[in-house]
């Protein structure tokens, strides 16, 4: 249920993809599981919560919060859905909340895979044509539970040898979404 922020940005480079000049885009947001083998049993895992959690969602937009959104959205059949228009020109941030903690889907502990596709609109009016995707891996705890994880990932990595700590990426306050090609 914490609220986390996304800004979105246009990385264009000059010139590029100038029929969007002026326009809105929609963003889709997903949550998925990073497990390969959840990924295979993704719709009858989001069941099972559905059935569990009734009237629940996995993925919401924190609407007040949010900052040059049009058209926010979720879809009552897709929990781990949200989509909204926005414009690449304006400053915008959204907001999200995860309302499932990741140990919910999985008996080896990994979390989940969060999500940005863009769209642009086509001649019909559609938001069809995909422009951009990027991602990355989350992993949601208690309030508590979050904090016992960082201190035993800290104690971890001061064990490892200055060579094995090069293999990990450092820690940084945001987390900049890597594209999907």
């Amino acid at each position: 249920g914490q609220s986390y922020e996304i800004r979105m940005l246009d990385n264009r480079k000059i010139g590029e993809l100038p029929e969007i000049n002026g326009k809105l885009v929609k963003s889709i947001f997903r949550v998925v599981f990073h497990d390969r083998r959840l990924q295979y049993t993704e719709h009858q895992q989001l069941e099972g919560w559905r059935w569990n959690r009734p009237g629940d969602r996995i993925l919401d937009i924190d609407i007040p919060m949010s900052v040059g959104i049009i058209d926010p959205r979720a879809n009552p059949t897709q929990l781990n859905t949200v989509e909204f228009l926005w414009d690449p020109s304006k400053r915008t941030s959204v907001f999200i909340q995860v309302h499932c903690i990741s140990t919910e889907f999985t008996m080896r502990k990994h979390g989940g895979e969060k999500g940005i596709d863009t769209f642009k609109e086509n001649e019909n009016g559609e938001y069809t044509e995909h422009l951009h995707s990027a991602s990355c891996q989350i992993k949601v705890f208690k309030p508590k539970g979050a904090d016992r994880k960082q201190k035993t990932d800290r104690e971890k990595m001061e064990k490892r040898t200055p060579h094995e700590k090069e293999k990990y990426q450092p820690s940084y306050e945001t987390t900049i979404l890597t594209e999907v090609r």
